[in-house]
């Protein structure tokens, strides 16, 4: 093998930069190391999420049938009686007694406390979360908790992924493609939805589009949804009965409609809950107890209507084969929302992807009683969706999710119209999302939008100073003082090249450097001797014109210096100018202008113009004879 490709090879695996050559995006072969780890997150997190499964099987048995068996089963059919309203509040005061004892980290349905460990505490999960958070969410949900799996999974799945991650020497960037690695693979288990697992990943937990973190966690998500063939079988999840290709104008207009309710409905979940959060705070009594209180409101709404206990996926199966009546889908709408939001806001642990799919379910199943009918639980799908990707600010999650669930791919293009209709108007109404106001909540801000940075796209050469003042080697210090005064170089040039008689770049003085330099011969009498600058030159950090401004802002991060000497790449002795930290705020600068400028760039011209005015209009070949041309 050639050894010089194999250093190369050797020196990318360690992060090193190997070429200077621009591409599209910028993975090294050290993306093969992470994919290798990342098949073993991916294998863990399937086994993980079939444990968390039997768990709220187990736990339901237990707490509503009292067996011990791992099947799951709806709580509806419960015979308890009265005693039903004791069942949740037992399972939150575990709950809250785990989170006060254990570890507050398993509070919450999930994916926020997964984008604040990626944010803020470097990807690092304390080990003890992956497995209480398992245990808590199985205990809230079997004990009646009207949340889904998919949040704690998240959770669990990423835990296990940082896990791996902190017994290697890797990079937070690391850590954080294997953290979102691990909640891929769960969710991807659970719900037999690889491809909208790492929509999930992209668009609302690895922050970034690049080859280097996407790789590792699709690897991961299609290993986790191979092995769960094996472990709870194929999907999909919920089949839904066939539905036809093109549903129409009228069909269209409805999937718009169903967007707008979808949304009032995600945005009034959403301050729903944190609204019950701001209530929760202002009780005088510990956290600790809060879920309890959550679990009495779940066991009146479980004893008046049992169909809102639980995880709800025979419920959701229901809807989409349009089975449900509408005291079913009314009941859903009003009691499963209410101790859902109740029950969140205490800060229990469970996730939010189910109860918001059976409340948009719920939703298309009133709404399906007047509009077209396109087919068994056609409504109740497109508005499943349509709510989830409203709440959640995540569309196509939203749309790929429901398609993988119900495999019905007719349904693909009402279910874009409706999920990005509803998506829109969420974003328009409400500044956070259900997920990230828990994290605005405590002190930090993120933003989902995702541009090509300017600094990218624009080159140094575009930026650089070509009118600076360059020093011969042999200056002295009497050469040096009208230098400093200013009457022959630029009062903001702060760097000077030094060039040596050939005009090759030998090194940079700064001007603190020169001033300094005078100040001591000054004082010590010395300023008419003759003392080169070269004592004080410094080797010269260069920048190249070819390469874009975000590379020279790293350097400049790096080494702690904000001006930078350009030099031609295949000749580094050639000055070609200077570009500093200032010049950079040009890419800035021009971004904000295609943000803020408006312009007309086609010009045209009124037909019938309001004040009279002289246009030339060319005739027919055949009436040019007569006139060729007409003033109107």
């Amino acid at each position: 093998m050639d050894t010089t490709f194999w250093q190369k090879f050797t020196a990318a695996m360690r992060g090193e930069e190997v070429s200077k050559h621009l591409g599209d995006f910028t993975m090294t072969p050290r993306v093969l190391l992470i994919s290798l780890i990342a098949l073993v997150v991916g294998a863990l997190a399937s086994i993980v999420a079939l444990i968390l499964l039997r768990l709220i099987g187990l736990f339901t048995n237990l707490f509503f049938f009292q067996r011990w068996e791992t099947a799951l089963i709806s709580p509806a059919g419960n015979h308890l009686g009265m005693f039903v309203i004791l069942v949740p509040i037992i399972g939150a005061l575990i709950v809250g007694l785990m989170a006060r004892f254990g570890s507050e980290r398993i509070r919450g349905h999930g994916i926020p406390e997964a984008i604040e460990a990626i944010l803020m505490r470097g990807s690092r999960v304390e080990p003890r979360v992956t497995l209480l958070k398992p245990l808590s969410s199985a205990i809230s949900i079997g004990s009646g908790g009207p949340f889904g799996a998919e949040g704690p999974i998240i959770v669990t799945g990423g835990a296990l992924g940082s896990l791996i991650a902190q017994f290697f020497h890797l990079s937070n960037a690391e850590r954080k493609t294997l953290l979102v690695a691990g909640a891929a693979a769960g969710m991807a288990a659970t719900f037999a939805a690889p491809i909208s697992s790492v929509l999930l990943a992209v668009e609302i937990l690895l922050f970034e589009w690049k080859p280097r973190s996407l790789i590792p966690v699709a690897l991961a998500s299609a290993t986790a949804a191979i092995l769960r063939y094996y472990l709870l079988g194929a999907g999909p999840l919920f089949p839904v009965p066939p539905h036809v290709a093109f549903i129409g104008p009228i069909g269209f207009l409805g999937c718009v409609l169903v967007g707008l309710l979808a949304a009032g409905v995600a945005t009034i979940l959403t301050l729903a809950v944190y609204s019950m959060e701001d209530l929760y705070r202002k009780l005088p009594i510990h956290w600790m107890w809060w879920p309890a209180l959550g679990g009495l409101v779940v066991g009146i709404g479980g004893y008046f209507f049992p169909q809102a206990l639980g995880v709800g996926y025979d419920v959701i199966a229901s809807l989409l084969q349009g089975h449900a009546l509408l005291g079913l889908l009314l009941g859903i709408l009003i009691v499963k929302s209410i101790i859902w939001s109740v029950s969140l806001g205490s800060g229990t642990s469970g996730g939010i992807l189910a109860p918001l799919l059976l409340i948009g379910g719920a939703l298309g199943g009133v709404l399906g009683s007047f509009l077209p009918f396109e087919g068994a639980g056609f409504w109740s799908l497109i508005c499943m969706a349509a709510v989830l990707g409203g709440a959640m600010r995540a569309p196509l999650t939203a749309i790929i999710f429901t398609l993988e669930l119900t495999h019905d791919f007719n349904a693909a293009l009402p279910l874009l119209i409706a999920v990005i209709v509803a998506y829109a108007c969420t974003v328009l109404v409400l500044r956070r999302s259900i997920l990230t106001e828990k994290i605005a909540r405590r002190g930090y801000h993120l933003s989902s939008e995702y541009a090509t940075d300017p600094l990218e796209i624009l080159f140094v050469r575009e930026v650089m100073r070509t009118n600076v003042v360059a020093l011969p080697a042999s200056t002295t210090l009497s050469d040096v003082k009208p230098l400093l005064d200013g009457n022959r170089a630029p009062r903001m040039q702060r760097l000077f090249p030094v060039l040596d008689d050939e005009k090759h770049l030998v090194g940079v003085v700064t001007r603190n450097d020169l001033s300094q330099l005078l100040e001591n011969a000054q004082k010590s009498g010395r300023v008419e001797q003759s003392v080169h600058i070269t004592e004080i030159t410094a080797k010269p950090i260069v920048a190249y014109p070819d390469e874009p401004l975000r590379s020279a802002v790293y350097r400049m991060a790096e080494t702690g210096f904000t001006r930078f000497p350009v030099v031609k790449r295949d000749h580094p002795e050639q000055l070609l100018g200077i570009v500093a930290l200032n010049d950079l705020l040009t890419a800035r600068k021009r971004n904000l202008s295609e943000e803020r400028e408006r312009e007309r760039v086609l010009k045209m011209r009124l037909l019938f113009p309001q004040h009279r005015k002289t246009v030339a209009i060319t005739m027919p070949i055949e009436e040019q004879n007569e006139d060729k041309m007409t003033k109107v």
